[in-house]
């Protein structure tokens, strides 16, 4: 893969918010995203990452047009974090092609592995000249007379604007709408990285009862990633980092066939985690322009349309070009961000739960509902994935 572009010198871009001392914490993509689209307008701008390094434990992401332009505004070619997908193949459960949506070239889908894309964002974030500090555990913030980051240590770190980045479990989130209370959905994933083939850049969806498996590959094949999902009442932990048996994956998809059988034999290292629901917070700032929450802090959302990583560089840009819209006012520009991506973030979380059950139809449902994409695929091959243009063909670079 080519190296991704550096963004250009802030100070070509803008200076207007050269006044303005920002504090993101959280170092993922929403967070350095962020970090990025503010000092493009000469913002000065830390990042505080809890980890000792800056690394995402291996898996997975796609890159949809609309993610795939606000890398390219900030001056990173996703062409160099990622593989330029050609299609999505939706199959029965058997491994039977049910229909394919060709992908346009132009922006692109992109599939990228999530360290790749990691690296890429703090590649140019360093070069920006944003500090990134590692090793600073946010413990709470205090917003009574200005913003402060209150570390572990009990410091605290005063912050023109404090914007959260920091997850489901952000500290910023439960301080500007109270405790989330997510509610498990009755899915489990499985993720999983192991040694791929060069071959087709298609992503694969196989669809079975109350189950479905999703594979691509990545790093031009040596990898191939995949994420199974089954509905199930045994509740599973939140979180990407907790280990399993590749032999429950294996049982729960023994029914299926194609190529998964010889997918789930190459797995040695599987991940487990339960999906849960966070209702898109009620508030994303403070009213007074000092504290602000995007990405999954903001609306979290689960993993059937791909948009995480998405939604997270669309608030980068918006938030970043509301303040330069408004350098004096930034409560009007938080007010003003919060907005315009609140109805779109709900939207989006909405098809994506949609997504899921669509996924998982059973008999005598599942073959009707097979058919009728077979048959929807000859007669008007783009309209599966027109149903999502409202999604991919959002330019938020564009209001600029």
């Amino acid at each position: 893969m080519n190296q991704p572009r550096p963004i250009p010198e802030p100070a070509a871009i803008s200076a207007v918010l050269s006044g303005l001392d920002a504090t993101v914490i959280g170092a993922g993509v929403a967070g350095l995203g962020a970090a990025l689209a503010l000092r493009r307008y000469g913002a000065d701008v830390a990042v505080l990452e809890q980890s000792a390094e800056i690394a995402e434990v291996g898996a997975g992401l796609q890159i949809s047009p609309n993610g795939a332009r606000v890398l390219a505004a900030l001056g990173i070619d996703p062409a160099g974090l990622g593989d330029r997908a050609e299609a999505v193949e939706l199959r029965d459960h058997r491994g039977r092609l049910v229909t394919r949506m060709d992908l346009p070239p132009e922006p692109g889908f992109f599939l990228c592995h999530r360290a790749d894309l990691i690296a890429g964002l703090e590649g140019a974030a360093r070069t920006a000249g944003i500090r990134v500090q590692l090793l600073q555990r946010v413990s709470s913030v205090d917003l009574a007379e200005r913003a402060n980051a209150v570390m572990n240590t009990g410091a605290r770190l005063p912050a023109g604007l404090l914007i959260g980045a920091d997850g489901v479990r952000s500290v910023l989130r439960a301080a500007l709408a109270g405790p989330s209370r997510p509610f498990f959905t009755g899915q489990v994933a499985w993720r999983a990285v192991f040694p791929g083939d060069p071959g087709r850049s298609v992503v694969q969806v196989f669809m079975g009862p109350g189950r479905h498996l999703v594979s691509y590959p990545l790093r031009g094949g040596a990898l191939r990633n995949l994420v199974a999902v089954e509905e199930r009442q045994q509740w599973a932990a939140e979180g990407w980092t907790h280990s399993d048996d590749p032999e429950a994956l294996r049982a729960a998809f023994a029914g299926f066939g194609g190529p998964v059988p010889d997918w789930l034999s190459q797995v040695e290292h599987a991940w487990l985690w339960g999906l849960f629901r966070h209702p898109v917070a009620r508030r994303w700032h403070d009213g007074r322009g000092r504290a602000v929450i995007l990405g999954d802090a903001a609306h979290s959302t689960l993993p059937f349309l791909a948009q995480g990583a998405n939604m997270a560089l669309e608030d980068a840009w918006v938030l970043a070009a509301e303040l330069a819209a408004r350098p004096d006012d930034p409560a009007a520009a938080l007010a003003r961000f919060e907005g315009n991506r609140l109805p779109r973030c709900r939207a989006i979380v909405a098809a994506a739960d949609r997504n899921a059950r669509a996924y998982h139809l059973r008999a005598p449902v599942a073959p009707l509902g097979h058919a009728l994409l077979r048959l929807a695929g000859r007669v008007a091959p783009g309209l599966a994935l027109g149903r999502f243009a409202w999604v991919h063909g959002h330019d938020v670079t564009r209001a600029e």
